[in-house]
């Protein structure tokens, strides 16, 4: 009876991995050997932080989920060692940027890549990742581009009504 428990535990283990990978934007993997318990408490809080989930999980239960997932046979080359994972679920390039920042800090831990909107990526492409702008910053630089016609167009419309001697609320038609 105790074995069927076991197994009943574990496939619930599974599915609840499968969820998080369905969920995730993107997941960092990352080895993790060599962090002091401060280092990684501090890792945890920067990840709470930006809302990413960080968890150390079985290889294999992860094997199993991403095999239930199909997700590419590439991913299981990084179930190799010691992995932790970062679960981006709002913003996709958080996990790469702080886990880029926190190892240059540190200079312990690697990389091992991950999964990006469900593709596999190499350690190359998880750096490139953190490369790219946050989310945040995506959406001012949107809205500031989005502005800028704007105000061009209302300092030209100041200039035309300065040059008609103040009178902005008429058109330069109605002036004539």
């Amino acid at each position: 009876m105790a074995n069927a428990s076991i197994i009943k535990m574990k496939e619930q283990h599974v599915a609840d991995i499968c969820e998080k990978i369905k969920k995730a934007q993107s997941i960092v993997l990352f080895d993790y050997r060599g962090l002091t318990v401060e280092e990684d408490t501090n890792l945890r809080n920067e990840m709470r932080k930006a809302g990413v989930e960080y968890v150390v999980l079985k290889n294999k239960m992860v094997e199993r989920a991403c095999r239930e997932l199909e997700v590419d046979e590439g991913i299981l080359e990084m179930l190799k060692g010691p992995s932790a994972f970062a679960f981006g679920y709002e913003d996709a390039v958080a996990p790469a940027k702080i886990l880029r920042d926190f190892i240059k800090k540190v200079k312990k831990c690697s990389l091992k890549g991950g999964l990006v909107d469900g593709a596999v990526t190499d350690v190359k492409g998880i750096e490139a990742l953190a490369d790219l702008p946050s989310r945040e910053v995506l959406i001012a630089r949107m809205l500031g581009s989005m502005m800028s016609p704007i105000q061009g167009l209302a300092i030209a419309l100041d200039q035309l009504a300065k040059k008609n001697g103040g009178e902005g609320a008429e058109s330069p038609a109605a002036a004539e």
